[in-house]
């Protein structure tokens, strides 16, 4: 039996997805307790964070989703992307501004003279959380509520049963999947996340690892680290098992609300978006004015363009084959799905790894080598996804053609396959570097002495009081993001195309 050109280069991708795990395990041996009371705490903190977060989560998402899908509104297309735009703001920078701006001593407090409650602890995380990962529920939820036919809720309406009642008796049932989906993408990205308990000085997992890490406890941190991967384990398989639910795809719903019902609608998530977005942008406008550009080294930026490039270049390459791969058979699927296993570890959790990594092999240890190596395993599902939706689509009978005309498998490759997938490759490469470019956890771990990039500079800003420094980087990012949520929602337009 031959095997495919795309395997070796799979099985080296799919080994090295599995080799922080391999390596977290060797250095939580040598932890003293696989658990204790401190580990209590900060499971309770953890998992309460990751409750509140996906129930905020779905309080705004699924009524923004049921807007955005079903209501006739003027300029609709643009409300769906400033339903979406808190996805373009990294959920550290909302974290810092929020926190920056409310409380005693705040910007709202020097500005407008009153004084708004202070955002830390378990509360202010969780706001911050919700209202940057709500856009994850909406877009879910709103794919499900537009593959339905409207000619269910006309028959419910017809004999008698309100509109309400029609949305929950007839539509949200035919949604849940898509709303689960959703809340388990939320509940992920709040596991994962460091910047905003630490901001809001929450111990979660995250931060405790990221401590522990800084006082020299690698043994330590790699048992926390284990621990959360556990959950966030559970979570991958839980959200493996969900079935989208098909249906024939017929009219969809469409409803012509009053004049009134659009301002209630208006007022209802006018806040929502005042907080997730005006906000923010507002504070950096503001410490841009106050303080100036002139203070900020424009290489940092360099800096963060110059690896996020090397790393989106690199993943591309070893993506390509894992997405062929894919295609193959059944033993290229299983290599290719564990290769998304490294976007299932929280970027403090890889960090870890690889720092630990690192010190056995000196040459990489403290090197930009290291770095990339970390956003490959973190990005890399991107990238193959992106390539592999591409070639999913692509005329086989082409290939074929080229094949009977005397064509080498590596011509047809090379003249064929690639220039037709280009556009997926160019899409993957995108996401990762813009997802690089956000990437602060494993940054900060793993950027060697000296270099900063937008994210870790933001941190350091941060922990060092000097607010109106973050200006600059913030909305450096901030814009960096834009283009990745501008990616994400070109793709969402051209699948609907496509289907």
């Amino acid at each position: 039996m031959r095997v495919p050109a795309s395997y070796p280069m799979a099985l080296l991708a799919a080994l090295l997805a599995l080799t922080p795990v391999y390596i977290l395990i060797t250095l939580a041996s040598d932890a003293s307790a696989l658990f204790d009371s401190h580990n209590l705490k900060i499971l309770a903190n953890t998992l309460s964070l990751m409750v509140l977060t996906v129930l905020g989560a779905i309080i705004i998402g699924v009524p923004l989703a049921f807007i955005s899908a079903y209501v006739h509104l003027p300029f609709k297309k643009v409300w769906l992307v400033v339903f979406a735009a808190p996805l373009a703001i990294p959920s550290y920078i909302g974290a810092f501004t929020l926190y920056a701006a409310f409380g005693p001593g705040g910007e709202i407090n020097h500005l407008f003279g009153f004084q708004p409650p202070a955002m830390y602890g378990l509360s202010g995380a969780a706001i911050v959380m919700t209202l940057y990962t709500f856009p994850f529920v909406m877009m879910t939820t709103r794919s499900s509520l537009l593959s339905l036919d409207a000619s269910m809720v006309n028959a419910a309406r017809t004999l008698g049963m309100s509109m309400t009642m029609s949305v929950f008796k007839v539509v949200l049932p035919r949604v849940v999947n898509g709303i689960a989906a959703g809340s388990l993408l939320v509940a992920l990205y709040t596991l994962s996340d460091f910047g905003t308990p630490a901001m809001m000085r929450l111990d979660t997992f995250t931060r405790v690892i990221y401590v522990e890490y800084n006082a020299f406890g690698l043994s330590r941190a790699a048992m926390l680290s284990l621990q959360l991967m556990v959950i966030v384990g559970i979570l991958l398989f839980v959200e493996s098992q969900i079935k989208t639910a098909t249906e024939r795809q017929g009219r969809p719903l469409t409803l012509f609300p009053a004049k009134w019902q659009l301002a209630a609608m208006f007022i209802t998530f006018a806040p929502v978006l005042l907080l997730a977005i005006i906000l923010p942008l507002a504070i950096f406008c503001l410490w841009l004015s106050r303080d100036g550009y002139a203070g900020f080294d424009f290489n940092i930026a360099w800096n963060s363009a110059y690896a996020s490039g090397i790393a989106a270049i690199v993943a591309v390459l070893v993506a390509i084959p894992v997405a062929h791969a894919a295609l193959t058979g059944k033993v290229g699927r299983i290599m290719e799905r564990v290769t998304y296993f490294g976007f299932g570890i929280p970027g403090i959790v890889m960090g870890t790894a690889l720092v630990y990594g690192g010190l056995q092999l000196p040459l990489l240890y403290q090197t930009l080598a290291l770095l990339v190596i970390a956003y490959m395993l973190r990005f890399l599902p991107l990238a193959v996804g992106s390539i592999r939706t591409s070639t999913e689509y692509l005329d086989a009978s082409l290939i074929k053609s080229a094949r009977v005309l005397g064509a080498s498998p590596r011509e047809v490759f090379l003249r064929v396959t690639l220039p037709l997938t280009a556009r997926g490759i160019v899409a993957g490469a995108a996401l990762v570097f813009l997802e690089s470019m956000r990437e602060l956890e494993a940054t900060l771990l793993l950027g060697p002495t000296g270099f900063e990039t937008l994210s870790t500079y933001l941190w350091r800003v941060y922990e060092a009081g000097y607010f109106g420094r973050a200006a600059i980087p913030g909305l450096l990012l901030v814009l960096i993001s834009a283009c990745g949520l501008a990616i994400m929602l070109t793709g969402e337009k051209r699948s609907q195309l496509e289907h």
